[in-house]
């Protein structure tokens, strides 16, 4: 599964390539946390791949930020550009940034897998506010290796999911038109309301499947 770029709007953009600021009024429970007090467990699960191998899925932690910093590390040139559109690699200062969320506006859930000695992420999935209201800008990577197998579907289904229980009401992202896998993905995956390209770019805005959130 190639990497979706998260694209935020421009006023918006620091060295994480995220918001610097929270401002999309999506919906928040009355006297919920924010931050790591707010660390909703619930989202908490094993999934199982395609290979057979068992894959954890949580919400991402401030702890995690050495781990974002391997991961990228870990991938190859070409998914870097993928994932940022450029060749650039995380510095601490941005893994900082993408590990710190609150959990309601800007969400990112990781996929993580235990080696033995430690803990290694292998995928992250994330969405933050767009300059729309109830709109949330997306991202979406996984390592080369895992890749494939059907990791990319589960993070992003989990992660529309949990947007759509925290007020978002349309996800966009931005995908280079080269990168057919990825656009099959969320052609597959969502329901996709507005879909223009320009100069490679194809951006896409789009909503899960009514029946993704069913249950609710």
């Amino acid at each position: 599964m190639d990497p979706v770029r998260y694209d935020p709007p421009a006023r918006h953009r620091a060295l994480t390539g995220e918001p610097v600021s929270v401002s999309a009024p999506i919906l928040r429970s009355p006297g919920q946390p924010i931050g790591i007090q707010g660390f909703p467990g619930d989202l908490v699960r094993a999934v199982a791949l395609r290979n057979g191998a068992s894959v954890g899925l949580r919400p991402i932690r401030p702890d995690d930020a050495p781990r974002l910093m391997a991961l990228c590390h870990r991938l190859s040139p070409h998914t870097v550009f993928q994932r940022f559109f450029s060749p650039r690699r995380l510095r601490a200062e941005d893994a900082h940034a993408l590990a710190n969320v609150d959990y309601l506006e800007r969400m990112a859930l990781v996929a993580e897998l235990d080696t033995g000695q430690e803990t290694a992420l292998i995928g992250v999935a994330r969405y933050g506010p767009a300059e729309e209201a109830a709109m949330a800008d997306t991202g979406l990577v996984i390592e080369d290796g895992w890749q494939g197998l059907g990791l990319g579907s589960i993070l992003l289904t989990e992660l529309l999911q949990a947007g759509a229980r925290r007020g978002v009401r349309y996800f966009r992202a931005d995908v280079l038109t080269e990168n057919y896998r990825t656009l099959r993905l969320l052609a597959r995956y969502t329901h996709i309301t507005r879909r223009t390209t320009s100069a490679g770019v194809t951006s896409i805005t789009f909503r899960p499947h009514q029946n993704s959130v069913a249950g609710e």
